[in-house]
């Protein structure tokens, strides 16, 4: 395939982008050149002031470095979207510090958008009303970017976890992937020391620590890092549960919870099914009770006795505000 100069610039330095290290071999074959060319392309690119390092190894390879100065990134049309919508969000996230950040950021990639981009994005921010909510636990916005550049480079992280309870304890984990449920972060790794997979609260790490040591990445035990935490999530120890036994199919009951509870839902027969539920507060744990309350169908709970006395202050309380 022939391309001119400028546009193999261009597409070795989104090769560059999208990586942390590309050897010279991949390079020349992504871009259907000789190594001698690419050698020469990166010549160029650094005489633009693009950091590319050499990087040692049996065939020799190359990054795309840190620099003083920020220089241009490449996105592609959706990618552009991509990151306007999230920045229009962020404001309204969990993520602290960035609001101001994420305005100034919008500002500047709404200058450079191609005409056919601008009418998209602005449709977008028309109609974008966010939200802001500051209830849950808040996550650094540096600790986020510190977890998914070691996600992503394979690079072992060093940090205290703060348990539930409030101990603390050391770990020493292969990243694997951040993700965001009900408004929290979680990071999905493979514990070194205990040898197994883990997840973690982000908001719950304390000083974490990039170690500079690489590691070959495992396979995930689950079909996606969402299914993952679905399951981590539903088979975690909650200092509350409940066990109720709902006359409605298990079909019904999924469609209305929350889209991580349906995992919790098995079915007793056709007509009726059983639900798992767990939260770490009476209040978090109520919430659910009252999420199947809503049905429309009978059913019953089978809970340890400072749940169900809590159920019956809470409804009974509502009962007293209805009835006067």
């Amino acid at each position: 395939m022939t391309t001119t100069l400028p546009a193999r610039l261009l597409r070795l330095l989104s090769l560059l982008q999208s990586r942390r290290e590309w050897s010279g071999g991949e390079l020349a074959d992504r871009l259907e050149v000789t190594g001698r060319t690419v050698r020469r392309d990166i010549d160029r690119l650094r005489e633009l002031g693009y950091p590319v390092e050499s990087t040692t190894g049996t065939a020799g390879g190359y990054r795309l470095a840190s620099g003083k100065d920020l220089p241009p990134l490449l996105l592609d049309d959706d990618e552009a979207v991509a990151v306007a919508a999230g920045l229009l969000t962020a404001a309204s996230g969990s993520v602290t510090g960035i609001e101001e950040s994420s305005i100034r950021a919008l500002a500047k990639l709404e200058q450079v958008l191609p005409a056919r981009l601008r009418g998209r994005v602005g449709a977008l921010a028309g109609a974008t009303v966010p939200v802001v909510v500051r209830d849950g636990p808040q996550v650094d916005a540096g600790t986020l970017a510190l977890i998914g550049a070691a996600c992503r480079d394979h690079e072992v992280l060093s940090f205290d976890y703060e348990k539930r309870g409030g101990a603390t304890e050391s770990r020493r984990v292969e990243p694997h992937s951040l993700v965001a449920v009900r408004g929290l972060w979680y990071l999905i790794a493979f514990d070194r020391d205990r040898e197994d997979w883990r997840t973690f609260r982000a908001d719950r790490l304390i000083r974490p620590l990039a170690t500079g040591r690489r590691f070959e990445p495992r396979a995930l035990p689950a079909e996606s890092p969402a299914a993952h935490i679905r399951r981590s999530i539903i088979d975690a120890p909650y200092r509350y549960s409940a066990r109720v036994t709902v006359q409605a199919s298990a079909e019904t009951v999924r469609e209305h919870l929350h889209p991580l509870l349906p995992d919790r839902v098995t079915p007793i027969d056709e007509h009726s099914c059983a639900v798992r539920l767990g939260e770490d507060s009476l209040p978090a744990i109520t919430r659910r009770v009252l999420d199947l309350a809503v049905l429309d169908a009978d059913f019953t709970i089978d809970a340890p006795d400072d749940l169900r006395d809590h159920l019956r202050s809470r409804l009974g309380r509502l009962l007293d505000v209805l009835s006067g």
